[in-house]
């Protein structure tokens, strides 16, 4: 992998992503291959296949082993991942036709990742070329071209206004009791993430793609999604880290839960899930618009995110008004794992401030 250790982060973040923890093409846990230049990660038996189509189709890599130059992680980013990918190659599977599972023979992973690569029988009517080019030519050169679109047509694009209405601020301050996933140890981290926001640039859901008179293909975003993702720094070796971090996340007018993640850091592998669970943002929002200017107000209770059943809060969690600022404790409960708890301060900051 590239020495850099920026740019084994980057790959690592991709890596993390949900849809990247198991193979593109059959479904398999904790794939530790990649082709670099379709983006997608894929396990040992579809990497097999993937190296009998040639690097000119798929570029395989292996995410411990082989180095990693930065041209090779700038196309897996740009790509997007698994489900980028995916929703180009696989935009049309005919009905009765299965994807390979986990457990499939070696010809049903050779039928499948050929139709979907090589012969590109997946993708919608609007997205098959015809061209004068030769057929192989043109698959030699097509994932390179979607990767030259992202560089130079979506910069292009206008871009999509989004309404937002203020800022979040989150201050990471402990874990307590977190899982074990190292030997005897972890390595924790905190990521958050807020909805699905439109905005210029980053993952592109859907193309129009033509052919010009020189053979050249051009890739046109219709519509383009980014995560709105930020992250605490590792903590080595404890299970009750102390961060006392503060992460600032941009709200938009549909907003919806924050996500939170725990992971375990791990250097030569995709890291490991430490539990998750949601923060429900609405009675700090909903309370700190009630009120206005906070700082006309003296210290005081102005709100209530209550526990219950359905969430993962450890007890009713307060939204105060302290020293002119909406302010709140969060206390949770990690869910989908053994043990572990987060606590959290939240801080609503409206635009006019």
């Amino acid at each position: 992998m590239c020495s850099c250790s920026a740019a084994n982060g980057r790959l690592k973040n991709l890596m993390n992503q949900t849809d990247n923890r198991i193979c593109a093409d059959c479904g398999a846990p904790d794939p530790k291959w990649a082709s670099a230049n379709i983006g997608v990660f894929i396990c040992l038996k579809c990497c097999g296949v993937h190296r009998s189509l040639g690097a000119r189709i798929s570029k395989i890599l292996s995410v411990q082993l082989d180095d990693w130059s930065d041209e090779d992680i700038d196309a897996m980013i740009e790509v997007g991942g698994n489900s980028s990918a995916n929703a180009i190659y696989e935009a049309y599977i005919p009905e009765g036709y299965s994807k390979p599972g986990p457990d499939s023979t070696h010809d049903e992973r050779s039928r499948f990742i050929r139709s979907k690569y090589e012969l590109q029988e997946f993708l919608k009517s609007s997205l098959r070329i015809t061209s004068r080019k030769s057929s192989a030519s043109i698959q030699s050169s097509f994932s390179t071209k979607i990767l030259d679109s992202f560089r130079i047509k979506s910069s292009k694009e206008p871009e999509t206004v989004v309404e937002y209405i203020g800022l979040l601020k989150v201050k990471v301050v402990k874990g307590i009791n977190l899982a074990i996933r190292d030997m005897l140890t972890s390595d924790p981290y905190v990521v958050l993430t807020l909805g699905k926001q439109v905005i210029p640039v980053l993952q592109v859901d859907e193309f129009v793609i033509t052919i010009g008179l020189d053979g050249d293909l051009d890739f046109i975003p219709l519509s383009i999604k980014a995560l709105v993702t930020v992250q605490t720094a590792v903590i080595k070796s404890n299970l009750n880290p102390v961060w006392n971090e503060e992460l600032m996340l941009s709200v938009p007018q549909n907003f919806g839960p924050v996500k939170l993640q725990v992971y375990d850091y791990d250097t030569f592998s995709a890291d490991d899930i430490m539990g998750e669970a949601e923060i429900d943002i609405q009675p700090l929002i909903t309370s700190a618009m009630v009120y206005g200017d906070p700082e006309m107000f003296s210290n005081m209770q102005i709100g209530k995110w209550l526990k219950s059943q359905d969430n993962a809060l450890i007890e009713d969690s307060i939204v105060n008004i302290i020293d002119g600022k909406v302010k709140q404790q969060v206390s949770l409960k990690l869910q989908n794992v053994e043990c572990g708890e987060i606590y959290l301060q939240l801080e609503w900051l409206p635009l006019d401030q």
